[in-house]
């Protein structure tokens, strides 16, 4: 059995456009000046105090705190609003439902979303069927640490040479590499190609179509060591 693991943010949804509007709507509401679009996505996929705490690297604890969840209630707001939609990217449906249909495949989840936004959009696209495990940045240190990945391993009872991590940002590949699992980028997210390869990624791939060849390659023709 194989263990396939995916990022959400960037990797399998688009909600760059969401995150970044209620990043601004939450600086501002505090009277800060508001990250740029670029300083938003270089921290998407860490948790949210420490993302946070990077685009407001004088803030005091306090402060992050107060911004934390300043930045959760607006971005509630903004997902009741049907103008600011988080799509899947494109062939993210058909690829998950390969994988999943395939039998010597299990399917996890490593996000630094929480574990009632993840529900939500999994549900909201109809994919949690899919997977079997999801673990989360309530419930786990933030990405680049392995424990996300280490536990969807233990859930599963799937060994780190027989798994992958899909993920678009540096911090994803940091992680996989640390938990000794294939790292796959995702060329299409929110962290560059290069970022990806500097991070550890063994193959960056620039659609979902093109993963499926990835994981051919890495993970289910890679022959056992002996």
């Amino acid at each position: 059995m194989k263990l396939v693991i995916f990022d959400c943010d960037g990797t399998l949804i688009d909600s760059q456009h969401v995150i970044f509007a209620a990043m601004r709507r939450t600086f501002v509401r505090h009277g800060l000046p508001p990250p740029d679009q670029a300083a938003v996505r270089s921290v998407v996929g860490l948790s949210l105090p420490i993302a946070i705490g990077k685009l407001l690297p004088q803030g005091t604890e306090s402060r992050v705190e107060t911004l934390t969840d300043t930045y959760r209630a607006t971005f509630g707001e903004l997902r009741a609003d049907p103008g600011h939609a988080e799509p899947l990217f494109p062939g993210a449906r058909e690829a998950v439902a390969a994988l999943h249909a395939r039998g010597d495949v299990v399917l996890g989840i490593a996000t630094g979303k929480s574990r009632r936004g993840v529900a939500h959009v999994l549900a909201l696209h109809g994919l949690d069927p899919y997977f079997t495990t999801v673990q989360t940045a309530d419930i786990h240190p933030s990405k680049p640490h392995p424990a996300m990945i280490e536990y969807a391993m233990l859930e599963t009872g799937v060994p780190a040479r027989h798994t992958a991590m899909v993920g678009d940002t540096s911090y994803d590949m940091i992680m996989a590499t640390a938990a000794g699992v294939v790292p796959i980028g995702a060329g299409w997210g929110y962290h560059s190609a290069a970022d990806l390869e500097t991070a550890g990624a063994m193959a960056v791939v620039p659609d979902f179509p093109s993963l499926g060849v990835a994981l051919d390659r890495l993970l289910f023709e890679r022959e056992e060591a002996p």
